[in-house]
């Protein structure tokens, strides 16, 4: 058996892809570590949490003790876990320094003790480049991030890449654009703006709207992964884009339209601080591995609206009962207008 561990298994990239892994591949046993943040849920694995090659581990990267051995026995780590939300990164820096960094560096010294591991797989993100406001970023670009979290994930990026020049760990890193599909978190836009108009409440889109993102659908970003584990070179960086960029505007007004629920939903507030215009990735590399994504994005977007209308079970006890995302949502939506 391929030992296979999957840190942030319980958040939303990261319990896709543990799904996908254990149906792609009968040979991986799958190790998920999640600290079980406020993003990070069991529900979101209800499906497999019991699945006979996987096991479930509840702790923190940072914890080295525990880490440390889950690493030095795997043969693969596709390393998700972090903080990922900008607002709250521009609320609070200090938790995602904490967490992508060092948790990041506690990770890849377990790494450094793992005889079998054949593969160190750091997700990173296209917001490391920062705003880009013409053509599309490529893998050898300037890095600029542009707020706490970009920061961090492009420190924790940069910190991999160290280790493989450094000690020859069989490094890689992934910079995907924005995500969406079933069992994110609704502070993230998609579903934030699907549950809030399933409910019949305010749409809060920030600024004019205008701010342009390339969405790829989650089943395609774990597609790539699967690819790169096998295919790709130690020490290199790959985009992954959908090639799908529309305007947050336009987006909203889709979501809308899907769920026949009026324009007049959409109510604009202040726009973020730093809040990047554009990301844009170029592709070329990855796709000459054989990779395109499959699911256009009309089809995924209708797929994932159908699915959060479909999965109130997950979502709903987020929103009406966990006083931390009630208290966030004040914060980030109320408070600012």
């Amino acid at each position: 058996m391929v030992e296979v561990l999957v840190t942030g298994g319980a958040g939303f990239i990261g319990s896709n892809f543990v799904r996908y892994a254990l149906a792609a591949h009968p040979d991986w046993r799958v190790t998920t570590l999640d600290k079980l943040t406020y993003a990070g849920r069991r529900d979101s694995l209800r499906d497999v949490i019991n699945h006979e090659r996987h096991a479930f581990v509840h702790g923190d990267i940072l914890d080295a003790a525990l880490s440390g051995p889950l690493v030095e026995r795997s043969n693969i780590v596709v390393h998700f876990a972090a903080e990922t939300h900008v607002d709250r990164s521009i609320m609070a820096a200090g938790e995602f320094i904490r967490t992508d960094v060092e948790g990041t560096f506690v990770l890849l010294e377990g790494a450094r003790r793992a005889p079998g591991l054949q593969r160190f797989v750091q997700i990173s993100t296209d917001e490391v480049y920062g705003s880009v406001a013409a053509g599309a970023s490529r893998e050898t670009d300037e890095l600029r991030p542009r707020n706490p979290y970009s920061a961090s994930k492009a420190g924790a990026d940069r910190l991999a890449y160290s280790y493989w020049a450094t000690y020859n760990l069989p490094v890689i890193v992934t910079r995907a654009s924005n995500n969406y599909g079933p069992y994110q978190f609704p502070e993230k836009v998609i579903p934030l703006f699907v549950t809030n108009a399933i409910d019949d409440l305010p749409v809060p889109l920030y600024g004019d709207g205008r701010n342009v993102r390339d969405w790829l659908h989650v089943l395609d970003h774990c597609r790539a992964i699967d690819l790169l584990i096998d295919a790709a070179s130690n020490g290199e960086v790959y985009n992954i884009g959908g090639g799908n960029e529309v305007m947050n505007v336009d987006l909203t007004h889709r979501i809308l339209e899907a769920l026949g629920k009026p324009a007049s939903l959409i109510t604009p507030v202040p726009d973020r601080p730093g809040h990047d215009r554009r990301y844009c990735l170029d592709t070329a590399k990855l796709r000459s591995l054989g990779w395109s994504p499959r699911i256009a994005f009309d089809e995924g977007l209708r797929e994932t609206v159908d699915w959060y209308r479909a999965n109130e079970w997950w979502w709903r006890p987020i929103k009406e009962q966990d006083p931390r995302f009630k208290s966030y949502y004040e914060a980030q939506y109320h408070t600012r207008q």
